[in-house]
């Protein structure tokens, strides 16, 4: 039987400091290992939720949202590498897994990664270098984040007199309001989001049928045909290019 190191704990009363953003959640079976995890995330303000056994792990992964997990891989009922691939196939949010465990050969850490845990820390383990890993994964989680948000972020796109916005669906042509189907906007803003480059009409249509909206066929040239309607005279901005698709003119090039 492999023995696991002990670890003794600090004599000392921690005054704990509420991160709501910040929740963590220690998988592990051992109490003063357990403890002195819990101790020093808690001292960097985190948020900390403990769990003896896998079972109770899985209830509280599932009615809490966390930040990070921390996992030790022997734990009863349900092990930290059974945990890891219930949270990946559960969760929609993308949270960092870190392996914190005494089943540290090559193999074993291969399995956990392939599993889906970002992080391997062997025990026994150092405190400075736990806190550095931990910090590590929320700081590429935020990041990642971040991206994501600043991606989803309403945008203006515009193309001479002509504006979307394409966080409120609204289109502006020389000051004047356009009343465009949904259609039609996903659409103008596919072509102006490409200014200057030709976009077939199965790229088109691909990007309509991803609002549920059932097009086929020469169904793109009719609301490029309602699109130069309501254009009215900058209907010249949406070009045909003959057996290929449409563009929008990029203006931004003009002298």
């Amino acid at each position: 039987m492999q023995q696991e190191t002990i670890f003794a704990m600090d004599n000392i009363v921690v005054p704990s400091v509420p991160n709501p953003s910040k929740r963590i959640l220690v998988v592990e079976d051992e109490q003063e290992i357990r403890q002195l995890i819990a101790l020093h995330l808690r001292r960097e303000g985190f948020v900390v939720d403990e769990a003896s056994d896998g079972e109770q792990a899985k209830i509280l992964l599932q009615s809490k949202p966390y930040d990070l997990f921390v996992f030790d891989w022997m734990v009863p009922v349900t092990s930290g590498l059974e945990l890891t691939r219930f949270a990946r196939s559960q969760l929609t949010k993308w949270v960092p897994i870190l392996f914190v465990t005494a089943k540290a050969e090559p193999e074993h850490v291969a399995t956990g990664l392939d599993a889906g845990a970002d992080d391997y820390l062997p025990k026994p383990f150092d405190t400075l270098v736990l806190m550095a890993r931990v910090n590590a994964l929320l700081r590429r989680k935020d990041w990642l984040e971040q991206r994501s948000q600043d991606k989803s972020k309403q945008t203006m796109v515009s193309s001479g007199e002509l504006s979307l916005d394409t966080g409120s669906y609204e289109a502006v042509l020389a000051g004047q309001k356009l009343e465009l189907t949904r259609s039609e906007f996903k659409l103008l803003e596919c072509l102006m989001m490409n200014q200057g480059r030709v976009l077939t009409r199965e790229a088109l249509i691909e990007e309509i049928q991803g609002e549920n909206v059932n097009v086929v066929g020469r169904t793109v040239d009719t609301h490029v045909f309602g699109l130069r309607k309501k254009l009215g005279t900058h209907s010249e901005l949406i070009e045909t290019i003959r057996g290929v698709g449409y563009r929008v003119r990029n203006t931004q090039n003009k002298g």
